[in-house]
């Protein structure tokens, strides 16, 4: 996968709230225009980000709005790096070249350059700030000159530019497309992203503005009708589950922010051509809704067609954009998988430890940046309004406190009084201290949806530590406490998931023994599995009481799938017993390639704590029956497995029945 996510080694590090009445721009609510509490966003790091580029003149298919006039452009820096002081140096990508001043990089990307014009534009829309007024514009003529407007790659977008101006096509190291605007790509969704909403904010500011913005957002919908959405309706294959051929580079998260800006672009100025993209995109993420409330990932909106074994946080704007095109288009259907996405699997995400960057499937990759965490709290919020659940909203403050010290570091990692978001957190709790444009454009996205629903952020920027949590955790497969099994170490990634470490086979006859503790809650076990194309393996699970199943694997057929054979979980038949320690497997047949066990409790837990005794208490129900649980005091409120409140009260006990796949939000 080419994203920014992964190219940044340095791990670096939104969306319209959808269900919003037609006469509320998206990502603003009426509630927003007399916040009471004092606001969150602060655009001083940001803006110091910004810089000026001007182009050499006449640069072959590329130009922008009064560009004779105004030859310059402004751009954020791609990174800053900490210094003394509380300092930063702004820095490009890559080795920095001291003879040309160049960047194997760049010092600006489209990427960046895009999403910033969205948060100047949502500050505008929501203050009527002049001064961000004047930096949306600013940004969205950079984004307009990014794109390539003649020849066979019209409408598509480079990525990187130098200090000077200069554009670098082809950087090291080389990403695809390559070079950047010779295909779809995650920055020519962003670029339809910032284009959308800027015509939305500029349509009555400034219509001569708006009408290029326009032009400029059907030239890169042209590059998307004929290189993505020209599959539209066809189906394919990866490891033996069926996908959409018609994502932006087969991905939903791509996908998802092209999505945000055509739902801007129609509810604006409804467009044919617009919506019917519109439709079809959503169509196509929707598509990506995968597993149960009991069968990974817990019906989780799943980012990458070419691996239905990968979810990551960062991008995971899929339910924002289904949300937001399914108000637009007034289509229930497309809202259906965000909040199954937003009921089930988003619970188990933050019980389980938050925003982690990669569950591949195993939960492998747990750093945590604000792209991530801003993404989850996008996608609730636009769910919430879809659906008028205050639960998305309960759990939206509860993700969101994250930047505000409710992690597994105890740190804020976004500061209001700076406007400064850092990093990273690593899964040892250190911060990365440096602050670049995707984690402080992340981290204003959610400080301007806070500001933009005032009830959220009270919640939100109180809850500043994690005090309790309980939720899905993970057994190393050579953790085994005894096996007469082979213990190896694959190469980590495998083309499309990643090992954990070692793995552990079991050929015929062969058996391990795993101790995993007892449990406040029964458990479903879940063994996750590499299987090459068409291997069948039997193996049989038990506790040392119980049988609790007899798994049977066959290998899927590859598809598109980079890499053939699969990795995924599988969920055996029966329920592991709170009080049982010991999961036992036998292989039956075959060889028995495991990387670990996923244990996942019938109920989860997170609470939260802050400021004036404030706390937030979550419990998740996976069980197939009402869970009768305890819960601390506060006022309580119900939800079942799609987010619908269901009246119930505590007894004395201070227990409550949650209903089954539900979930329970207590707040004092």
């Amino acid at each position: 996968m080419s994203t920014s996510a992964h190219r940044r080694a340095r791990t670096v590090g939104l969306t319209a709230l959808a269900a919003l009445a037609l006469t509320v721009p998206l990502g603003v609510t009426a509630a927003a225009a007399a916040p009471t509490d004092p606001p969150v966003t602060n655009l001083a790091h940001l803006d110091f980000l910004l810089d000026e580029a001007t182009p050499p003149a006449d640069v072959e298919g590329h130009s922008t709005y009064r560009q004779s006039e105004e030859p310059a452009l402004v751009m954020p820096w791609t990174y800053a790096d900490a210094r003394d002081g509380g300092t930063f140096e702004r820095v490009g990508g890559g080795p920095l070249d001291p003879e040309t001043g160049y960047w194997g990089q760049g010092a600006y990307n489209a990427d960046d350059i895009t999403r910033a014009a969205v948060v100047y534009i949502r500050h505008f829309e929501q203050t009527g700030d002049d001064d961000s007024r004047d930096k949306a514009y600013e940004l969205l003529r950079s984004v307009a000159y990014f794109q390539t407007t003649d020849g066979p790659d019209a409408g598509n977008v480079v990525l990187w530019m130098q200090p000077d101006g200069t554009f670098n096509p082809s950087p090291e190291p080389v990403e695809l497309p390559d070079p950047s605007d010779s295909g779809p790509s995650y920055w020519l969704a962003r670029t339809l992203w910032a284009l959308g909403e800027g015509y939305a904010a500029f349509e009555d500011e400034d219509p001569a503005f708006a009408a290029f913005l326009d032009e400029r957002f059907e030239l890169s919908l042209g590059a998307l009708n004929r290189q993505v959405l020209s599959t539209y309706g066809t189906w394919t294959v990866s490891d033996g589950k069926r996908v959409p051929t018609w994502l932006v580079t087969n991905g939903a998260d791509a996908s998802a922010e092209a999505v945000l800006g055509l739902a801007a672009r129609v509810e604006a100025s409804p467009d044919r051509a617009a919506s019917k993209a519109l439709r079809q995109l959503a169509t196509g993420i929707a598509a990506m809704s995968d597993g149960s409330a009991r069968e990974w990932p817990y019906d989780a909106v799943l980012p990458w067609a070419e691996s239905p074994a990968i979810w990551h946080a960062w991008g995971s704007q899929m339910p924002a954009a289904l949300a937001a095109a399914s108000v637009v288009l007034k289509d229930r259907s497309l809202a259906r998988p965000a909040i199954a996405d937003a009921a089930t699997f988003t619970p188990t995400l933050l019980t389980a430890g938050g925003p982690d960057n990669g569950w591949n499937p195993s939960p492998v990759d747990r750093v945590q940046i604000a792209y991530g965490a801003d993404s989850r709290v996008q996608s609730l919020l636009g769910v919430a309004k879809a659906t008028g659940s205050d639960g998305f909203e309960g759990l939206a403050a509860m993700q969101a406190a994250w930047f505000f010290g409710a992690n597994h570091a105890g740190q804020r990692m976004y500061d209001p009084a700076t406007g400064v978001t850092y990093d990273g957190l690593q899964p040892d709790g250190t911060v990365n201290r440096n602050s670049g444009a995707e984690s402080t454009i992340h981290g204003l996205l959610t400080a301007l949806a806070l500001d933009a629903n005032p009830d959220v952020k009270r919640h939100a920027v109180a809850l500043t530590e994690v005090t309790d949590r309980e939720g899905l955790s993970w057994i190393e497969a050579e953790d085994a406490v005894r096996t007469t099994g082979d213990i190896s170490t694959p190469d980590a990634w495998t083309g499309e998931s990643s090992w954990s470490g070692d793995k552990l086979t079991l050929s015929r006859g062969e058996s391990a023994v795993f101790d995993v503790g007892a449990a406040a809650s029964d458990r479903w076990v879940e063994p996750v599995v590499w299987s090459e194309v068409g291997e069948r393996t039997s193996s049989t699970w038990t506790t040392e009481r119980t049988r609790l199943g007899s798994l049977h694997v066959t290998g899927p057929r590859q598809g598109i799938s980079p890499t053939p054979g699969a990795m995924h979980p599988h969920t055996l038949q029966k329920e592991m017993s709170r009080s049982s320690d010991e999961l036992r497997v036998v292989s039956a047949r075959g060889d028995l390639q495991l990387d670990g066990v996923l244990l996942r409790p019938f109920v989860s837990r997170l609470v939260l704590e802050g400021q004036a005794g404030s706390r937030s208490e979550l419990v998740h129900s996976a069980a197939r029956s009402p869970q009768r649980v305890t819960v601390g005091a506060g006022e309580l409120a119900v939800y079942d497995d799609r987010g619908r409140e269901v009246r119930v009260k505590k007894d004395r006990t201070g227990a409550v029945i949650i209903p089954a796949g539900g979930f329970a939000i207590v707040e004092r």
